[in-house]
């Protein structure tokens, strides 16, 4: 039986506007790469938070680890990158390599140092994704492709068993956002870490991720690209030659 890593039952969220998300019920198995795609306020970015803890459940349940989110202290297997770029102070005097470690610190007890494997971790990850040249370079002198990369680049540091993505190619050419996707990719497949990815980048993810969540406040459908593809449902939402775009199977 597949390990999973995610699950909701009759996840709800609600702001004082009213419900967010509602009744959501899924499981992520290992190693799946999941791109979560929906409309604007339609909750993705609700969705991650409630996993993450950061924001509250009022009713259902979500587990990580086949551990409810309550009891959830293993938070080294989990990697986050967050949706706003702002977040980075960019006169913040650290390099690209000091940027990293801080992935590395964050879980050690004092005091914080890094040894000689964490140093030569820091490099091994920056060379893997073509950011050793910007090893000595300060945050604020990258183009936001690059600095995209240095946040990536912390959030695996510590080789988490998940990784979750809120928007992280808002900020980025279509170019560049393909080629982020592909290496989210190639993690997910060398590593074999699980994604959760959400974007609203729905005419390109189905390239990557293996698998489809689509959000409307409600969970309107899970599964595999191709499922996507043959499902009638979809295609009454979205037109056969739209839907057929979004898979990539054809």
């Amino acid at each position: 039986m597949p390990d999973k890593v995610v699950s909701t039952q009759l996840l709800t969220c609600s702001y004082r506007e009213g419900k967010v998300l509602e009744d959501v019920s899924f499981q992520v198995e290992r190693g799946d790469y999941v791109g979560i795609v929906g409309p604007n306020g339609s909750g993705k970015s609700t969705l991650i938070k409630a996993l993450l803890g950061l924001v509250t459940i009022n009713s259902g349940s979500a587990a990580l680890f086949n551990t409810s989110l309550a009891q959830f202290r293993e938070w080294h297997k989990v990697g986050y990158l967050p949706q706003s770029l702002h977040l980075v102070n960019p006169v913040f005097p650290a390099t690209v390599r000091e940027t990293v470690g801080l992935g590395l610190l964050s879980l050690k007890r004092f005091p914080k140092r890094l040894s000689r494997a964490d140093n030569d971790n820091i490099s091994i990850l920056l060379d893997e994704l073509g950011i050793s040249d910007l090893a000595h370079k300060l945050i604020g002198e990258l183009s936001g492709g690059q600095l995209q990369r240095v946040l990536l680049a912390r959030a695996i540091v510590n080789n988490p068993e998940l990784l979750v993505l809120d928007e992280p190619t808002a900020a980025l050419d279509p170019e560049t956002r393909g080629r982020f996707y592909a290496m989210i990719a190639e993690i997910n497949r060398s590593r074999g870490v699980t994604v959760l990815l959400v974007t609203h980048d729905s005419g390109t993810i189905g390239e990557y991720a293996s698998k489809m969540l689509y959000l409307d406040k409600k969970l309107l459908f899970y599964g595999s690209f191709d499922e996507f593809c043959c499902s009638p449902e979809m295609s009454s939402l979205f037109g056969e030659h739209s839907q057929h775009l979004m898979c990539h199977r054809h």
